[in-house]
């Protein structure tokens, strides 16, 4: 086997290291949602993790770098030997103030990826989980392509394939390459007496390239749908819509003041008692504003 695979493969975890990351994950998104700060939370959390591992160790070296930058995403991508490239980008991308990938997602999507390598996933199935996270987030292909390339669950053919893919992808139907990737189109070339060589990888098998051959030209979520059925990959979390009337009382009331507001100035107008000194520079902080 090629040493640079075996050096990659040196870096996957214990499973119990995998256990403890998925209830990481699980903990902070549960907390999260109570709108604690994430300093705090893994200050706490730190303790309820197991100490024969290595992730409070982890985590000590995310707390110095998120207390230095408010950011968890450069700690995890020098650590590189603990979390993975993949891990990595989806924090980085949640912690963009501007994106719409929400730190909740990225952390369930997480979780669920940490249950699944401990539980023996394969790179088959690890592999479309990854891909569908990307798809559904509409995150960024090319960096996360990359990123899963990275990973060392994947030998050098599968990173060079995943590679492919990252230039292909929106030029030729996914289900298209993946089926040329599959046992199952291999087995047609034999059968029809046509060589094999210079065709593949043939990363995927047989069942897989059923699945794509009948899903191409069609929306790639029927093929993602069918992939996850039969490897048993996660279900990818759904980016939930904004709820755009969250905010509506709120800014019901601000109007509601204002309103009062000028109803007042309106009122002490026509009475001829408007004491306009109120509006002088000294005073500008103790009034409500006047304008939406």
């Amino acid at each position: 086997m090629n040493p640079a695979y075996n050096a990659a493969m040196a870096n996957l975890l214990d499973q119990s290291e995998y256990i403890e990351q998925g209830y990481l994950f699980q903990l902070l998104r549960e907390r999260l949602a109570e709108n604690a700060p994430m300093q705090e939370l893994l200050e706490q959390i730190k303790y309820e993790l197991l100490t024969t591992t290595n992730l409070p160790l982890a985590i000590d070296y995310m707390l110095t770098e998120l207390k230095h930058s408010g950011l968890m995403s450069p700690a995890m991508l020098r650590l590189s030997h603990y979390f993975t490239a993949f891990q990595s980008y989806l924090i980085s991308q949640a912690e963009q103030e501007t994106g719409r990938f929400t730190m909740g997602a990225a952390l369930q999507a997480l979780e669920a990826e940490a249950k699944y390598r401990t539980a023996g996933g394969s790179p088959q199935g690890l592999f479309f989980y990854h891909f569908e996270v990307l798809c559904r987030s509409r995150l960024n292909y090319d960096k996360g392509l990359t990123a899963i390339s990275n990973d060392p669950i994947y030998d050098l053919t599968w990173k060079k394939w995943i590679l492919m893919l990252r230039a292909q992808i929106g030029l030729v139907d996914t289900a298209d390459l993946i089926f040329l990737a599959s046992e199952d189109y291999r087995d047609k070339l034999i059968a029809a007496g046509e060589p094999v060589e210079g065709k593949g990888p043939f990363l995927f098998g047989t069942r897989e390239g059923r699945i794509a051959f009948g899903n191409r030209r069609k929306d790639p979520l029927f093929l993602f749908a069918a992939m996850q059925r039969h490897l048993g990959y996660p279900k990818v979390p759904r980016t939930k819509p904004r709820d755009e009337n969250r905010d509506l009382i709120p800014q019901l009331a601000r109007r509601i003041e204002r309103l009062e507001s000028r109803i007042k100035l309106m009122e002490e107008e026509r009475r001829g008692g408007l004491d306009i000194t109120r509006f002088y520079e000294k005073h500008k902080n103790n009034l409500p504003p006047l304008d939406d």
